[in-house]
């Protein structure tokens, strides 16, 4: 771990890998979307075996048997690391030889991973890493070279331990990127804030499966791991936590490597991923979903906004629509166990829709099969920062009893900008005031209560209107207003006249 680089900030983070990016954008990976694959696979290669060198440590401490999931020539010590015993071996060698080794036998051999016999979890889960990596895109050997050299520059241990080092911290930042230009990737992030309050809520505890029907890069399945890890107490717990807690589904094929990779990499042994189309069941690879219970204690997730399906999809489902999120809702449903618990991220748009009968129909299904006991309603700029516009909502609830009453919690007035994002301190009012033990929870100028009844007389339209906001009035007569406007125009007309005497 000589001369590694120390890390101290999410700022200083992001600024080296930003130094990296900017290495591959002119050796070939112009954009987002293609330069965040090719660092992915090589931050995890790195991260992993650091993580595997320890394990090993600790094994022969203890006097136990290790067996690395790579073997020579294939751990980053070994070809890429500058000292490694293969690459000097390869750079001492032919001109071009670098390069044949990492597209022609690296490469290959990590994505067979998983037909060895014996194959564990792990290297399953190591070669759905590399599923759709073909070779590197990197142009020269000596930019390849040069990007291998800073990432190896990084450590876990050079890292404050107050701010881990994980993909999902280095993605936030590239993803933003990604939204900020228009491409596809703010479709894939939620903000980091949304998350842990969902998390918070929700409050999933040992033992309780959890489950992200479309987890894109595994954010939320990974912040639940940090919170959960928090109250394991014995090596059991830890255990159960690593290897029989955490499922998810992603379709994206770009997305699905970088979901298991960050999950990996927060320490979960076996991500249970499911890689396919969640909607219409079409499977790419279930490998590393199999014995995954049939319902869930929790569901934490962020369907896609807007999405638009067809027939192959809708016909899975009792009420026909072509809306992702209305059919993602319904999957969240029928997936929870009795006494289960949801949080999810849902646009407005889904809340106040009552004129298509699908929409009516799932929202009946919702109170009638859970307790939705509160939504909170955001600004609409709390995506601005994945490119993303939408009015969003939280919605929590539990399967298996009515809805009776719902809690509405009020953000929607927030200032919202891309310098000033959303913080857990605009929650601190939320989280005095709920208490889901409570008989009736506490009204304020951002909260009320209304009953299943009133929903029901207005055709289940969901939608946030808080009647305790305060609305400050101008109560100004008429001619007070028009002797404000008329010293308003004098002075006007003064700062023109001053203007033009300077000839400006």
């Amino acid at each position: 771990m000589k001369n590694k680089r120390k890390i101290t900030t999410p700022q200083s983070l992001n600024a080296y890998i930003k130094g990296i990016c900017d290495i591959m954008r002119r050796s070939g990976r112009a954009g987002a979307l293609q330069y965040v694959p090719e660092l992915t696979w090589m931050l995890f290669l790195h991260i992993l075996d650091e993580r595997e060198q320890r394990e090993a440590e600790q094994a022969k401490a203890l006097g136990v048997r290790f067996t690395p999931s790579l073997k020579y020539p294939y751990r980053w010590q070994d070809w890429a690391a500058p000292d490694g015993k293969k690459r000097l071996e390869l750079q001492m060698g032919t001109l071009g030889g670098f390069m044949s080794f990492v597209d022609g036998e690296l490469l290959p051999t990590l994505k067979k991973l998983k037909d060895k016999p014996g194959a564990t979890s792990r290297q399953k889960a190591i070669s759905e890493v590399f599923s759709y990596v073909e070779k590197t895109g990197i142009d020269t050997e000596r930019n390849l070279l040069d990007i291998l050299d800073k990432i190896h520059q990084l450590s876990i241990e050079q890292v404050d331990n107050t701010h881990m080092f994980t993909l999902s911290q280095v993605y936030e930042g590239l993803l933003l990127k990604m939204g900020e230009k228009n491409n596809d990737g703010g479709q894939f992030f939620t903000p980091r804030e949304v998350i842990r309050v969902i998390v918070k809520v929700i409050d999933p505890k040992m033992g309780e499966t959890v489950y992200d029907p479309c987890c894109g890069t595994g954010g939320f399945l990974a912040q639940t791991y940090l919170h959960m890890r928090e109250k394991a107490t014995t090596a059991d717990d830890i255990e159960t936590l690593k290897t029989r807690t955490f499922y998810g589904r992603e379709k994206e094929n770009l997305i699905y490597p970088i979901a298991l990779a960050n999950l990996v990499l927060h320490e979960i042994d076996e991500p249970h991923i499911w890689h396919g189309n969640t909607l219409t069941s079409l499977e790419v690879y279930g490998g590393l979903f199999q014995g995954a219970p049939a319902l869930f204690d929790v569901t934490i997730t962020n369907p896609p906004f807007g999405g638009k399906e067809g027939k192959d999809a809708q016909t899975r489902f009792a009420y026909k629509t072509s809306s992702t999120q209305l059919l993602f809702l319904q999957h969240v449903i029928d997936s929870l166990k009795p006494g289960g618990r949801c949080g999810i991220v849902m646009d407005e748009g889904v809340l106040f829709r009552t004129n298509e009968k699908a929409f009516v129909q799932t929202k009946r299904k919702l109170l009638n099969e859970c307790n939705l006991f509160c939504i909170v309603s955001l600004s609409p700029k709390v995506f601005v920062n994945a490119g993303a516009a939408s009015k969003t909502n939280l919605l929590f609830f539990t399967k298996g009893k009515p809805t009776k009453e719902i809690w509405y919690y009020d953000l929607s007035d927030l200032n919202i900008t891309k310098k000033q994002p959303l913080t857990l301190q605009h929650f601190d009012e939320f989280f005095k005031l709920f208490n889901p033990s409570a008989l009736k929870l506490s009204e304020s100028e951002r909260s009320w209560c209304v009953s299943v009844e009133e929903i029901q007389k207005k055709n289940y339209d969901l939608k946030a209107v808080n009647p305790n906001k305060k609305i400050v009035e101008d109560t100004r007569t008429p001619e007070e207003l028009i002797l404000s406007i008329d010293s308003f125009g004098k002075e006007i007309a003064n700062a023109l006249t001053i203007l033009k005497k300077k000839g400006v």
